[in-house]
């Protein structure tokens, strides 16, 4: 069968990849294209965009590139009727993906969406337009079932996928074992630096990451960088701070972190689950930011693990909140205060319980493939 995959993102990219394996197991057949990454890429998808071209932050940021968004969609939904899938699957990314929906349902294309959209935060309207244009539902966060289920939409509970990508075990890895050695970071302990995958978050939260590295000298400084942003745009700021830079392979960084500055996204979820101590850092426009906190009610965070526990189990520092002297006190906390750090190490294992017994990709899989075949 054929199955046109839309993720827009690296994270998105990266469970579209797990879930095309997992289709490949149960439909050898199987053809797959759509938009993406690498790893959907390797994994045997014919790409007609990459996520790189249509990544974009913010309220402010898609209004300034809103005819290359609008573009993008209109290649997208093309290119959808052209191949003619059994099915059609969106990964999150839901301002792009749930005007595809409509598209794609208005032409009788099934349609199936991988990890819901941020709905019980808000623009809650959209629960309308889902029920209309989404055949099947696919979500990822303990509580979601029972949201979408509170408004009259029965979705299925697959547990969430990163528990397929990142093991428990990892610090086993051979690679991760000679990470050290392998980078030439030998000698003071890592604290990591994780600004993100998009210019816009890197321009606005890695300036302040690096104030940090002259405030703690005992720790050696890494920066995760990823291969599809020029180098220009980290070396920018990197000038005059003593750090090493490592490239798309943040799991390893993180295992061999003592502590970790996290942008806000899915890898302070990955950072928790690997069980590396963490702050979570967000900024962005101002702009974008009044019409979020505007728009966004009955949520107390936007971290993952905070979400997810319903608890504070990690310090988010967002916009104001996000400034030299905060990130200092919050980082020294993470990496010198023992009873704190094991605090915040229990909760990362009761929050890896909670998000299930792995095999989302698997079971996701499942509901593809019959949603497709039916």
């Amino acid at each position: 069968m054929k199955y046109y995959i839309v993720a827009g993102e690296a994270s998105g990219d990266l469970h579209a990849s797990n879930l095309i394996k997992a289709i490949k197991t149960q439909d050898p057949g199987a053809q797959f294209r759509g938009c993406g990454g690498d790893l959907m890429r390797n994994a045997g998808a014919e790409l007609l965009m990459h996520y790189k071209e249509m990544a974009f932050m913010g309220f402010w940021e898609v209004f300034v590139h809103l005819s290359e968004v609008l573009g993008n969609i209109k290649r997208c939904k093309t290119d959808i009727l052209d191949w003619s899938p059994d099915v059609l699957v969106l990964v999150d990314y839901p301002g792009f993906n749930l005007r595809v929906a409509q598209f794609a349902k208005k032409r009788r294309i099934k349609v199936v969406y991988y990890i819901s959209p941020q709905i019980w935060a808000w623009k809650k309207g959209r629960i309308k337009q889902i029920k209309r244009d989404v055949d099947e539902m696919m979500v990822i966060l303990p509580f979601e079932k029972a949201f979408y289920a509170k408004n009259g939409m029965d979705v299925h509970y697959v547990g969430h996928p990163l528990l397929d990508a990142v093991q428990r075990d990892l610090c086993t890895r051979p690679d991760v074992v000679s990470f050290k050695t392998d980078n030439h970071l030998e000698g003071r302990e890592i604290v990591a630096l994780l600004p993100g995958s998009r210019k816009q978050e890197i321009n606005a939260i890695l300036p302040t990451m690096l104030s940090m590295v002259e405030r703690f000298p005992q720790y050696r400084f890494v920066v995760s960088t990823v291969s599809w942003l020029p180098k220009e745009l980290y070396g920018k700021h990197l000038q005059g701070h003593d750090v090493t830079c490592v490239c798309d392979n943040t799991y390893a960084l993180l295992a061999n972190a003592k502590a970790a500055l996290v942008a806000s996204g899915t890898a302070t979820l990955e950072t928790a689950m690997i069980g590396t101590p963490q702050v979570v850092c967000y900024a962005g426009s101002e702009i974008s930011y009044l019409i979020a906190k505007h728009l966004i009610s009955g949520i107390n965070y936007i971290s993952l693990p905070n979400l997810i526990m319903d608890a504070p189990v990690v310090t988010e520092l967002i916009q104001h909140d996000y400034n030299t002297e905060r990130v200092q006190k919050e980082l020294r906390l993470i990496t010198e205060d023992a009873e704190n750090i094991a605090a915040m190490k229990a909760q990362y294992d009761e929050l890896y319980t909670r998000l299930g017994n792995g095999s989302a990709s698997r079971k996701a899989a499942e509901v593809v493939i019959r949603t497709a075949a039916r």
